[in-house]
């Protein structure tokens, strides 16, 4: 978690929200990193998730992410909580709940979904207050300025 803390600090000074994420090989390594970078890029689906999840999938050289584990400093939204479950994920971790958006237990439950044929396995909150304080000063920087 602190790899991914210390992505969405870069995150938060390019002016982005601070999320940061990596992805974890099955050997606990990691193989994919990313913050978000919507602002920068102009691109609604640059999510620290999705970024990171690009970079493992082209690191290993395909997009089945079996074995892996994403770290992520925000519950995922339904995006990131669908894309996890097609890359067929083992497990997310997350830190701070979005009860705002959140999809992997707080609002919505997506990877939980029955429905769906592939279920990771979610631990929540680790690290909460860090990677919440982050989102804080930097909505209440924005407010202000």
């Amino acid at each position: 978690m602190r790899l991914a803390l210390a992505e969405a600090r870069r995150a938060g000074d390019c002016g982005d929200v601070p999320v940061g994420a990596v992805v974890l090989g099955p050997s606990g390594t990691v193989i994919g990193t990313g913050r978000n970078d919507r602002e920068r890029t102009a691109d609604p689906t640059g999510h620290a998730e999705i970024v990171a999840m690009r970079a493992a999938a082209s690191a290993l050289g395909t997009w089945r992410l079996t074995g892996c584990t994403l770290v992520v400093t925000l519950e995922p939204c339904t995006m990131c909580a669908g894309a996890a479950v097609q890359a067929r994920l083992d497990r997310i971790v997350y830190g701070a709940v979005d009860l705002k958006g959140g999809a992997v237990g707080s609002l919505w439950d997506v990877v939980r979904d029955r429905r769906l044929n592939h279920r990771p396995e979610v631990v929540a909150e680790i690290l909460a207050d860090e990677c919440g304080e982050l989102l804080i000063e930097f909505f209440a920087h924005r407010r202000v300025g």
